[in-house]
């Protein structure tokens, strides 16, 4: 489903947000025009629950809204221009009703409102295709000799999208509920803007040599299994997956302790599966500017020039994130000041009050300096864990 534009032209830029753009990862691409494939047709009815009815024009009016942000708001939706052709439907009516509500009453700014459209549109139509791509193509493969992928499309999508429709809507509202605590929760209104975040990249070495060698369904395997192995240790260890590309993920975390812990896990679960590749993290920690759900800033840069000079199967992080690291005891100043530490224990054993020697989980060994591009000189710290976690 997509929109013309009689005021701008087909394919230009919308005028007013034309300075927010997404990373390459998250940019959308619908250019399919409208079908009159009656299958296509009827599957659309029955996706978006009514028929076409309305050419762009006329929606924009019925909904009472002007051409010119009908198109921004449908191309930040990511919809492609398709003239005057009759292809748009109640729901699409009320879509623009409920955007410029928005604006009209003051909750929303227009710019606001068309990164709204714009967010939405680029999450969505990432699962969407991933969902027709893995999920349907696989489910729709004709169960008896003389049946066609077509004949067996209809009956599943009728039954998948109510519960998919649920199941997406909980998930939404439970990501919202975690975002908004994390926000609540800022110290001051700035820092809800640009907080303080610990950012992490996890690389894997020679992938591109990997693409020259595999299959491509044994390189879509290995990315597969790449994404969901950092996806689900993020997760389970409380940091944020930002968005993944490829042979590259990129986290975040609250606090160093929770990056670190993150860091070694993905190291360790790489090292034990014998059919991927090594490694290598970079963290670093410091003000981070978040939009659409994306993560930008000079802290971002360091993390990602880290990784590229990290070793195989380890860690690497900035000179910020280890003060961050022993300032919340979760790693000494330095391995000399642990054993002065341990040794003053060992010495009041035998004492009434015997002194309690620091549970350090991780240790921190200085690397040599040296000059990164953009960046100035930089002092990375290779991290490690101590003991036990």
């Amino acid at each position: 489903m997509t929109v013309g534009d009689t005021t701008s032209g087909a394919g230009a830029e919308p005028p007013s947000d034309s300075s927010v753009h997404a990373t390459p990862h998250h940019e959308v691409d619908h250019t399919a025009e409208p079908t009159d494939d009656p299958l296509a047709i009827r599957l659309e009815q029955l996706i978006l629950g009514a028929d076409r009815r309305y050419t762009p024009f006329q929606a924009a009016r019925t909904a009472g809204v002007s051409m010119d942000l009908a198109s921004r708001f449908w191309r930040a939706m990511g919809f492609a221009d398709i003239g005057q052709a009759k292809a748009l439907t109640e729901a699409d009516v009320l879509a623009l009703r409920r955007l410029s509500g928005l604006v009209e009453a003051g909750l929303l700014s227009e710019p606001m409102a068309i990164q709204v459209a714009r967010s939405t549109g680029q999450t969505t139509a990432r699962l969407a295709e991933w969902q027709i791509d893995s999920f349907l193509e696989g489910l729709t493969e004709p169960p008896e000799p003389g049946m066609t992928r077509t004949e067996v499309t209809y009956p599943l999508i009728e039954l998948l999208l109510p519960e998919l429709e649920e199941f997406l809507v909980y998930v939404w509202r439970r990501q919202l509920a975690a975002a908004t605590g994390r926000v609540v929760q800022a110290a001051d209104d700035e820092e809800m803007v640009d907080r303080r975040l610990a950012v992490g990249f996890a690389d894997l070495v020679g992938f591109t040599r990997l693409t020259r060698r595999l299959e491509e369904e044994e390189l879509g395997e290995l990315v597969e299994s790449f994404e969901t192995t950092c996806a689900d240790l993020v997760a389970a260890h409380g940091g944020r997956l930002i968005k993944t590309l490829g042979d590259e993920v990129l986290f975040a975390a609250d606090d160093a302790g929770t990056a670190s812990e993150i860091a070694l896990r993905l190291v360790e679960a790489m090292t034990l599966d014998e059919t991927m590749p090594a490694l290598r993290v970079g963290i670093a920690f410091g003000t981070v500017t978040t939009r659409m759900g994306d993560v930008f800033g000079t802290t971002v840069n360091l993390a990602s020039r880290l990784t590229s000079i990290a070793p195989k199967d380890a860690v690497l992080v900035d000179g910020a994130f280890a003060k961050e690291l022993t300032r919340t005891g979760d790693a000494p100043v330095s391995e000399a000041r642990a054993a002065e530490e341990a040794a003053a224990a060992k010495e009041s054993a035998d004492g009434e009050e015997p002194t309690p020697v620091p549970k350090y989980r991780y240790g921190l060994q200085p690397m040599w300096q040296r000059p990164v591009r953009g960046l100035g000189i930089v002092e990375p710290w290779l991290l490690a864990r101590r003991g036990t976690s």
